[in-house]
């Protein structure tokens, strides 16, 4: 997928005013990245494609009347700040790196959207809010990330947790300690690349 597929993707989907926000964030990471590395340099002339559709994409995934939604892990901003400036719900962007999290908070307050987007400079294990929504790109394991992260969701909680290659067997280990319903989609920007969709999650 090309740099302006991605563009028109999310513009068909979620306005041009979601792409003109969205661009302005990536031009910020851009900057911020020959300071720290946020995402690889080598994805720098592919952001559209590589970070912002495959952060957008799971704006498809969303549960109706979803209202607040975390995010694990945010570091340079994806998946979380992306779906904040595509949804006008509640977004939590947590990160423990203190350098990653300065950066957000900044981003933040620049875009114009501090007054329902939060930055936690912390791990999961910290906060407190509970959320319709999780999701992590790539953090851990998918059985350590619900255990850090199990006490933010309630009932209806929707896990949108992006990885690469799925193997079923990957969830075995989970069957021992939680109850859960899961489902997997293709991710739109790599066949390599999956989204294992997680409801109905809680201890056993």
């Amino acid at each position: 997928m090309t740099e302006q597929d991605a563009k028109a993707w999310i513009a068909a989907r979620h306005g041009e005013t979601a792409v003109d926000h969205i661009s302005a964030f990536l031009a910020m990471v851009a900057d911020e990245n020959g300071r720290q590395n946020l995402i690889s340099p080598s994805t720098i002339e592919t952001i559209w494609s590589r970070h912002a559709l495959d952060s957008v994409q799971l704006l498809s995934f969303l549960p109706g009347g979803a209202e607040h939604w975390i995010d694990i892990g945010t570091g340079g901003g994806f998946p979380g700040m992306v779906v904040a400036l595509a949804w006008e719900g509640r977004v939590s962007l947590v990160e423990p790196r203190k350098r990653r999290a300065a950066f957000l908070a900044e981003c933040v307050e620049q875009l114009g959207i501090s007054d329902r987007v939060m930055v936690h400079a912390s791990k999961i294990e910290a906060v407190r809010d509970q959320a319709d929504v999780i999701s992590a790109r790539a953090v851990a394991t998918v059985e350590n990330l619900l255990r850090a992260a199990a006490h933010c969701g309630k009932q209806g909680t929707r896990w949108l947790l992006p990885r690469g290659r799925f193997n079923e067997r990957d969830l075995d280990g989970l069957r021992h300690h939680w109850q859960f319903v899961f489902h997997v989609e293709h991710s739109v920007t790599s066949t390599d690349s999956s989204i294992v969709i997680l409801d109905r999650v809680r201890a056993k």
